[in-house]
C-alpha cells in the first residue's frame, strides 16, 4: 500500500541508480531505431549546479524521456567543458591558501595540480545534474582536454592554419590585467560606475592661445594619443580638420581628423583617438592610418617604452620628466597624477560627474583593457557565410524563429576571433618558433621539426606557443569532436547531425554560432537540426539573480524541500520559448501539491482495487463516465503530442495539470465513487477498467517530465518490470464508443457543478449549507442529464435537487448562472446574509478598481516607463492585469445576485 505522504527522498536516490545501472540512458549505435540526439551545453568543470542548468536540463532531459519513449535511439551525450580561466583561478587560489605561488612552480608543476584537483573535485556538477534526475548516457562521458578532443582540436586548428583561416595578427583585444590574458566578450560584463568627464585643453599648433577641447573619461590614456577627431559636418571645427595640436604633457604633434564617429551632441564634440587603447579609435586609426602606440603594459601600468622617442618639452605645456616619472605607475593612479599635472598647466577647462558603463573581468572584477597585442585569429567572416546560408534556407531553424535575427545581425558583422589566451590551462597552441621569428604549425613538435628542417636547415631549435586556445574554441567542436572524430566513427555516422541544441539566447553567437561554423566547414553539413532558445531564470519579480541581491535560488534546495519532480514541472510550466522564467520559492511549493494531487489518487485508485489489467478494451466501454474520461485522455495525449513536438513546455506541463488535476482526479475519481462504493457489476467494472488504463496513460504522459514520481507509481502498480517506464511506450489515442455523446454528457456535469462551486465559493456560502439548484429555459436533454447524475449533483454541487423552475416561481434573492442553454438560480436568502454579501462584494471591487487605477497611472507617465528597470515596468503590467481580472470576477459575482 502507497504510504498516506508523498515523500521523494524515499526513492529518487534508488530510482536514478536502478535507470542507470540497467544502462537505461544509453544509446545504441547498432541498433536499427532511428536516432535522436542531444548534445549537453557542456558545464564547466569547476561548477556546481545552479537554477539556470537546472532550466536547460529540465528541457533537455524532458525530450529526449520523451523521443525514447517514442521508440528512438536516444543518444544525450554528456561532458564537462576545462574552463580555461575559471578552473586555471581556482587551482591558484587553492594553492595561493597553501603558499605557493603558480610561476613558482612553472608550467608543468602547475599543470599537474589542475589534472589533480579535476580527479579529486570535478565531478561535482554530474553528480548533481544525477539527482536532478538527467538521464545523459553517462559511459559516454567526455571532457574538453580529454585526449580524443584534445586530437580534434589540434586537427582543428593545423587544418585552418594550411588553409589561411587562422593566422596571427596585432589587433585590440579585451585584456585583463589581473590575470594578463585576453578574454572573450562573454567574460566581460559592463558595470554602471560613477566617474568624471574631463574637458581638456589641447592647444593648436600655430594659433598662439587657441586650444581644442576634447572631452575624456580616460585622460591616463592620454599619452597614447595620435589625433583629435571632430566630425566633419560640425562647424565649429571646419577650419581646424587638416591642422595640428600639440598633445600635452607629451609635446607630441598629432593631427585634427574629420571622422563621424565623433558625436557633435557629446562632450565637447571633440574626442581624442588612441588606438591602442580604445575599440572605436582603433577603427578610426585604421582609416586614418594613424601610429598605435602602447602605453599601458599586461598589469595596467604604464609604459612609456613606445613613445620614449616622442617626448619633447613644450613650456607650460609637456614636460618629459613628468611623463617619465609615471612610469610603472598603476593606471589609475597615473590617472590622478595626469589630471593633477594638467590642472597646474591650467589645461583642464571643466570637470563633469558622470557615469558611465565600465567593462570588468567578469572572474578577476577589475576593469578591463582594450590592449594592442600579437594574438592567434580565425577568419569568422569566412567560416560564418555557410553557417548564415544554413538558417536562410531552413537547414537550421531556431525556435522560437525570431533569434535567427539576433543570430544573422551577429552573423554578418562578425569580426576576427581572437582564439589565443595567455594562460597555462587549456589547449596549448600547436606552433612553434625559430629562433629567427618563424612559425610552425603542425599536429605534433616533430612534425614541426620536419617543416623547419625543410625551410632552415638542420641544427635549428624550435620553442613553443606558450599560450593556449580560447575554451570557445573547443567547445565550438562538441557535437562531432565527442562522437570521435576526427576518427571514422559508429557514433559519428549515426548521431551527426543532431536533432535540437537547447541553449540559452545570450550564447547564440559565443557557441551556437561558432559550432554552426565548425560543424559545417569540417563535416560537411550543419550540427543540428533545431535550435530551442530559451530565457534566463529570474526571481518572481522578474529581477536578474544576484548574491548581492540576495535572490539567488540553489536548486538542490528546492529539491532536497519538494523533490525534484516539483521543480521539473515548475521550470516546465514556466518556459515559454524564448521568455525569462520567473521563478520563485513559492512556486515549487505550489506545483509540489500536483505531485501530491496524483499520488493521492493513485493510492485511492489502490485502495478500491484498481489494478493494471492487461485484458481491458476500450472500444468495448458503455458505461458515459468511463467513455468520458478515456476520450478525455485521448484528448490530452494529442495535446502532450503536439506541444512537444512544439517545444511549448508551458503547454505541455498545462495539458498534463488540466487533464489530471481537473479531468481525472476532480472529475472521474469524484463522480466514480458511488459506482466503486456500489456493488460489483458491468459499470463498475468499466469505471475501474478505464481508471487503471488512464491512470497508465498519465504515468506515461507525465513521465518526461516527472520522472522519479511516475516510475514509482508505475513500479508500484505493476504496470511494468521496475525501472521499465522510461522505455514504455509513449501514450496512443485508443478508440472510444461514442466519444462526442459521452463527452457532450460529462463536459456539461463537470461544467454544472464547477460552476455551482464557483458561486458558492464567491457568495462564502458554507460547505454545510444546501441550497436547490432551480433551473430555466432548460432543454429536456439538460433536464434529463440533471435527474440522472442527480446522486452525483447532490454531493459534489452541495444541492437538495435539481429541477426546472415552475412557471409562478419568483424565488428572493437568488445568484444565478448559465450552464449551457439554462439558467441555474441558488436560492441564498435564507442561506447567508445577501445585503452584507453584496456590501462586502463592493467593497472589493471598489478597492480592486483603486489600485488598479493607482498602477495604470504609473504606467501612463512616460517618466517612469522610460526610467524604471524593465522587470519593475513589467511587474507593474502584471499587477494591473491581476486587478483589472480581479473587479471583473467580483462584478460578475455582484451581477450574479438579485432580488
Amino acid at each position: 500500500m502507497l504510504d498516506k505522504t508523498l515523500s521523494p527522498a524515499s526513492f529518487e536516490q534508488r530510482l536514478y541508480e536502478g535507470w542507470e545501472a540497467s544502462g537505461a540512458f544509453g544509446a545504441d549505435p547498432s541498433s536499427t531505431a532511428a536516432p535522436f540526439t542531444i548534445m549537453i551545453p557542456p558545464p564547466n568543470v569547476t561548477g556546481s549546479l545552479h537554477i539556470g542548468h537546472a532550466l536547460t536540463f529540465t528541457i533537455q532531459d524532458t525530450l529526449v524521456r520523451w523521443r525514447r519513449m517514442q521508440g528512438r535511439d536516444a543518444l544525450w551525450q554528456p561532458g564537462t567543458d576545462h574552463a580555461g580561466i575559471a578552473t586555471q583561478m581556482v587551482v591558484e587560489r587553492l594553492l595561493g591558501t597553501q603558499g605557493v605561488a603558480r610561476r613558482d612552480i612553472g608550467r608543468e608543476k602547475f599543470l599537474e595540480h589542475i589534472w589533480e584537483w579535476k580527479a579529486q573535485s570535478g565531478g561535482t556538477i554530474t553528480r548533481q545534474l544525477r539527482r536532478l534526475g538527467a538521464s545523459l548516457d553517462w559511459p559516454r562521458e567526455r571532457f574538453t582536454m580529454d585526449a580524443g578532443l584534445s586530437e580534434a582540436v589540434r586537427e582543428v586548428f593545423v587544418t585552418l592554419h594550411q588553409q589561411g583561416l587562422i593566422y596571427r595578427d596585432r589587433r585590440l583585444v579585451n585584456w585583463d590585467p589581473k590575470f594578463q590574458t585576453a578574454i572573450s566578450d562573454l567574460e566581460v560584463e559592463s558595470r554602471e560606475m560613477k566617474g568624471s568627464l574631463w574637458h581638456l585643453r589641447y592647444p593648436v599648433e600655430g594659433q598662439p592661445g587657441r586650444y581644442l577641447v576634447v572631452a575624456t573619461t580616460r585622460p591616463e590614456t592620454l599619452l597614447g594619443d595620435t589625433a583629435v577627431a571632430v566630425h566633419p559636418e560640425d562647424e565649429r571645427f571646419r577650419d581646424l580638420i587638416g591642422a595640428s595640436v600639440i598633445l600635452p604633457l607629451v609635446g607630441r604633434r598629432i593631427p585634427v581628423v574629420a571622422d563621424e564617429y565623433s558625436d557633435p551632441e557629446k562632450g565637447s564634440g571633440a574626442v581624442k583617438i588612441t588606438p591602442a587603447h580604445d575599440f572605436n579609435d582603433f577603427e578610426v586609426g585604421k582609416r586614418h592610418g594613424l601610429a598605435m602606440p602602447s602605453v599601458l603594459d599586461a598589469v595596467g601600468a604604464v609604459c612609456l617604452d613606445e613613445i620614449e622617442g616622442d617626448l619633447l618639452a613644450v613650456p607650460g605645456v609637456a614636460d618629459p620628466d613628468f611623463v617619465r616619472g609615471l612610469a610603472g605607475q598603476d593606471r589609475f593612479a597615473a590617472r590622478k597624477a595626469i589630471v593633477a599635472e594638467l590642472e597646474r598647466l591650467d589645461l583642464v577647462e571643466t570637470i563633469e560627474a558622470h557615469q558611465n558603463a565600465v567593462p570588468h573581468g567578469d572572474r578577476s572584477g577589475v576593469p578591463i583593457e582594450p590592449r594592442l597585442t600579437m594574438q592567434w585569429y580565425c577568419d569568422a567572416a569566412t567560416l560564418a557565410k555557410p553557417a548564415i546560408e544554413a538558417v536562410e534556407s531552413g537547414r537550421t531553424e531556431f525556435v522560437p524563429k525570431h533569434f535567427e535575427n539576433v543570430f544573422f545581425s551577429w552573423m554578418r558583422d562578425i569580426q576576427p576571433w581572437c582564439v589565443s589566451r595567455q594562460l597555462w590551462w587549456g589547449h596549448q597552441i600547436p606552433a612553434w618558433y625559430a629562433p629567427d621569428g618563424s612559425v610552425f604549425v603542425a599536429r605534433t613538435e616533430e612534425e614541426a621539426y620536419v617543416q623547419a628542417r625543410q625551410a632552415l636547415g638542420e641544427g635549428i631549435t624550435l620553442t613553443r606557443d606558450e599560450d593556449v586556445l580560447d575554451t570557445w574554441f573547443s567547445s565550438a567542436l562538441w557535437p562531432f569532436s565527442t562522437l570521435g572524430w576526427p576518427q571514422k566513427t559508429a557514433e559519428l555516422a549515426k548521431y551527426y547531425p543532431g536533432d535540437v541544441l537547447v541553449t540559452g539566447w545570450d550564447i547564440i553567437f559565443f557557441w551556437v554560432a561558432r559550432m554552426m561554423m565548425m560543424g559545417i566547414h569540417f563535416m560537411g553539413e550543419v550540427p543540428f537540426r533545431t535550435v530551442y532558445i530559451h530565457g534566463l531564470v529570474r526571481d518572481e519579480k522578474g529581477q536578474k539573480m544576484s548574491k548581492s541581491k540576495g535572490n539567488v535560488i540553489d536548486p538542490l534546495e528546492l529539491v532536497d524541500s519538494f523533490g525534484a519532480d516539483a521543480l521539473r514541472f515548475t521550470i516546465a510550466s514556466l518556459a515559454t520559448p524564448g521568455r525569462d522564467v520567473k521563478l520563485g520559492r513559492k512556486r515549487v511549493e505550489d506545483f509540489r501539491s500536483f505531485g501530491t494531487k496524483l499520488w493521492n489518487a493513485a493510492r485511492f485508485c489502490e485502495m478500491n482495487g484498481i489494478a493494471p489489467d492487461p485484458g481491458f478494451d476500450p472500444s468495448a466501454v458503455r458505461a458515459p463516465l468511463a467513455r468520458w474520461i478515456l476520450d478525455a485522455a485521448n484528448q490530452a495525449i494529442g495535446e502532450a503530442t503536439a506541444a512537444l513536438d512544439a517545444y511549448r513546455m508551458d503547454d505541455y506541463a498545462g495539458c498534463c495539470y488540466r487533464f489530471v488535476w481537473n479531468s481525472f482526479c476532480d472529475g472521474f475519481l469524484e463522480f466514480a465513487k458511488p459506482a466503486l462504493n456500489g456493488p460489483d457489476g458491468a459499470e463498475k467494472a468499466e469505471i475501474k477498467g478505464a481508471a487503471q488504463h488512464v491512470l497508465g496513460t498519465i504515468l506515461r504522459l507525465l513521465h518526461p517530465v516527472m520522472p522519479y514520481l511516475t516510475e514509482e507509481l508505475w513500479d508500484r502498480f505493476g504496470y511494468g518490470a521496475e525501472f521499465s517506464l522510461i522505455h514504455a511506450a509513449w501514450p496512443e489515442p485508443v478508440p472510444v464508443s461514442e466519444a462526442a455523446a459521452a463527452r457532450g454528457e460529462l463536459d456539461w456535469l463537470v461544467g454544472l457543478v464547477s460552476a455551482v462551486r464557483a458561486v458558492r465559493a464567491e457568495m462564502n456560502v458554507p460547505p454545510s449549507v444546501t441550497v436547490p439548484l432551480l433551473v430555466q429555459d432548460a432543454s429536456p436533454e439538460t433536464l434529463a442529464r440533471g435527474g440522472a447524475w442527480l446522486d452525483t449533483i447532490r454531493r459534489m454541487a452541495r444541492a437538495t435537487e435539481f429541477r426546472a423552475l415552475a412557471t409562478n416561481e419568483a424565488p428572493k434573492g437568488v445568484a444565478q448562472l448559465v450552464v449551457g442553454e439554462a439558467t441555474v438560480l441558488l436560492p441564498l436568502a435564507g442561506a447567508i446574509d445577501l445585503e452584507a454579501e453584496r456590501a462586502r462584494l463592493r467593497r472589493e471591487l471598489d478597492k480592486n478598481k483603486a489600485e488598479a487605477a493607482k498602477v495604470s497611472a504609473k504606467l501612463a507617465n512616460p517618466d517612469f516607463v522610460s526610467r524604471a528597470k524593465p522587470e519593475v515596468v513589467e511587474e507593474n503590467r502584471e499587477r494591473l492585469a491581476g486587478f483589472e481580472a480581479e473587479a471583473a470576477r467580483l462584478q460578475v459575482a455582484l451581477d450574479r445576485i438579485t432580488g
